[in-house]
Order: structure tokens, then sequence, then C-alpha cells
């Protein structure tokens, strides 16, 4: 029996929240929250930036962003210096134990991402290569 596209997006869905999961834990032993990694991304991408910079940049109320990098400050992770333009404002930016922690959950995550592909066989490999192409124009459109 074909399944209808509302059970077949919903098993995707299923299947892409199941992956992301598994590759977040993966990721070691410290633990962030999703926009606490997310803003070290950016930063680390993105290069300083003041903390309303950085909320519009995730989509997030500067209040919700000030806790975020608060967190973020208190554990060593970002620090604040001088904007070069503006006296009244503070850029963050990056610490190098921040920048060390992203290189150790990226790599800790692409380890496990790349044990669990080699376990597939060749064909599952292939399609698992297209699947992730496909997904990629999807979330581009």
């Amino acid at each position: 029996m074909k399944k209808n596209s509302t059970l077949e997006a919903g098993d995707l869905i299923h299947a892409v929240g199941l992956i992301t999961r598994r590759v977040r834990s993966e990721s070691g032993t410290q633990d962030l929250a999703l926009s606490e990694a997310a803003a070290l991304k950016r930063l680390e991408i993105d290069g300083p930036m003041t903390t309303a910079d950085l909320a519009r940049a995730e989509g997030m109320k500067p209040q919700s962003m000030g806790a975020v990098v608060a967190s973020l400050e208190e554990d060593g992770f970002v620090e604040r210096q001088p904007h070069p333009t503006d006296g009244r404002q503070m850029l963050l930016r990056l610490t190098t134990k921040g920048a060390a922690l992203r290189r150790s959950r990226n790599a800790a995550k692409s380890n496990w991402l790349t044990q669990a592909i080699s376990r597939l066989d060749k064909d599952e490999q292939a399609t698992l290569l297209q699947a992730a192409e496909i997904l990629k124009r999807m979330a581009e459109q």
C-alpha cells in the first residue's frame, strides 16, 4: 500500500529530526543550548559583532541573545572588545577557548557521521549522497 504524501513528509521530518538529535548528542561532553551553539558558530563564521547584530542574524530578540551571550561569556567562550568606530558599542568575539570548543564539537559530530556512513553498503552510501544533494536544494529554494 502506497503512503500518501502527508505521511511521507512526516516520515522525512521524523528521520531528519532523529539524525539531527543524534549528531548533536555526539558533539562531546560540553553541554550547550542550541542558541549558544548557533551564536558561537555565527561569531566563528561572521566574526565579531554586537549583541544586537548577533540577535538579528539568529532571528532572536536582543534581550534573549543577551542572556545567551552572558552565559557564553561566563564560560569564557566569548569576550567583549571595543567597537573600532563606535565607542558606545562593544563587539563580541569568539575566544580561543570558544574556537577550540567549536572545533572539538565539529570533529566529534563528523567522526560519528563518517563512521555511521561507513557502515552502510555502497548503494546506500550513493543514495544518501543523492538525498543530501536533494535536501540541500530543497532548503535553498
